[in-house]
């Protein structure tokens, strides 16, 4: 992944000070320097262009929980995030007077591990997303409601429930589907159930006219993501019903596809039109990208779609 670089006098001021650290720096083998030193200019980019961040003494959390996603939205393995993250982390122990403590990968609120492709069932279930639902009724959290409704039964990402405003959510409601821009820039339109309207109602009641309706007004997005991660993150051990793995926003994506793909077939869909409608509404084209989210299916249900 090459990052064009939009501002590069801010990038060129990080650089000139991960240099100082790098001098002066006598750990690890000439391999593994490199390897640091070209993550963290890497990074150095992005906070040039996302954060125009002028000291590494600020970093904070959220510049590595957006970077995280990041480099998860360009296809980036979770080794090698993971590196990323220890060259940043390694760098900036080296800091002088560093204004935050960095959090530890547990401590994100984001999913680092790499997706497999079958066998991994990451949907809730009905009771874990209820309890869910119930946690956020009790804090009055009406976005995060939204959102988990637009995960479960829209099946959409994160990110592209943060992307909604006004305007997006009133033509929902006028034409009951929701249009999002996904990765690559692509468009789809999902439909939506009655939850979801009723609560794109009423965050839209809460919500001024041409503001994004989970996104607060003195908040970045990915700030506001990183909380109801962490929201989830902090409830979910009281609620998941299995062990492993852990309960996140995505699996909410694995539970829409697996009950839409069953749907369709207990109506009478065969089963490669049925697994392209799924791959249609996730925005995806890739038959083993959709495979992952059908992991919760039996064989039997998938074997002719082949």
């Amino acid at each position: 992944m090459t990052r064009s670089i939009q501002n590069k006098g801010l990038y060129l001021v990080l650089v000139s000070q991960l240099n100082k650290l790098a001098r002066h720096n006598r750990q690890g083998s000439f391999r593994t320097k490199d390897r640091y030193y070209e993550a963290c200019k890497r990074f150095c980019g992005y906070l040039a262009d996302e954060y125009h961040l002028q000291k590494l003494s600020n970093i904070s959390g959220k510049h590595l929980v957006g970077y995280v996603l990041y480099l998860q939205e360009h296809g980036k393995s979770a080794s090698t995030i993971k590196t990323d993250l220890a060259a940043i982390r390694f760098f900036h122990d080296k800091v002088s007077n560093p204004k935050y403590a960095l959090p530890t990968n547990s401590e994100l609120g984001v999913e680092l591990e790499r997706r497999r492709f079958g066998g991994v069932d990451r949907t809730w279930s009905t009771e874990e997303f209820n309890h869910m639902l119930g946690r956020a009724l009790a804090a009055e959290r009406w976005d995060y409601i939204l959102a988990l409704y637009l995960a479960r039964y829209a099946g959409l990402r994160i990110h592209e429930c943060f992307r909604i405003d006004t305007a997006a959510a009133k033509q929902a409601l006028r034409e009951n589907a929701v249009t999002v821009k996904g990765k690559g820039g692509k468009i789809r339109t999902v439909p939506i159930n009655e939850q979801i309207a009723i609560a794109l109602r009423r965050q839209l009641a809460r919500t001024q006219r041409g503001h994004k309706l989970l996104v607060p007004d003195d908040m970045p997005t990915d700030q506001a993501i990183h909380r109801l991660q962490l929201f989830i993150a902090a409830h979910r051990n009281s609620i998941q019903v299995k062990s492993d793995p852990p309960l996140t926003f995505h699996g909410l994506r694995h539970t829409f596809a697996a009950e839409k793909y069953k749907e369709l077939m207990d109506k009478g869909m065969g089963a490669l039109d049925a697994h392209f409608t799924v791959s249609r509404l996730l925005g995806h084209e890739r038959t083993d990208v959709t495979n992952v989210y059908l992991a919760s299916l039996s064989t039997k249900n998938m074997k002719d779609k082949h």
